[in-house]
């Protein structure tokens, strides 16, 4: 398995539970593909560089997994789809 690390930014205006429902959905589908979550770092609410989607802020999620290839697809693909998150990235560490 490779090590990965995402950030991902979601909209400022859901509620907490709305936000834990959401990291656990995307550490579950890391866990069913087959691989593990070590981390998972909550930065809050900050400040965007440039406005997305007409918002000015965002909630900010770190996390790091070992997984997968196939598994960070599918990631990538639930990041796509989900109307909540504003961007995100997912890097492999090396």
């Amino acid at each position: 398995m490779r090590q990965y690390e995402t950030m991902y930014i979601v909209r400022p205006g859901i509620e907490e539970e709305q936000l834990d429902a959401a990291i656990e959905r995307f550490k579950a589908i890391v866990e069913e593909q087959g691989g593990c979550v070590d981390r998972i770092d909550r930065w809050g609410k900050r400040r965007l560089a440039y406005e997305i989607d007409k918002e000015r802020e965002g909630q900010y999620v770190i996390m790091r997994f070992k997984a997968e290839p196939p598994a960070v697809q599918e990631l990538d693909r639930v990041f796509k789809i989900s109307g909540d998150v504003l961007r995100h990235i997912i890097i492999r560490e090396d």
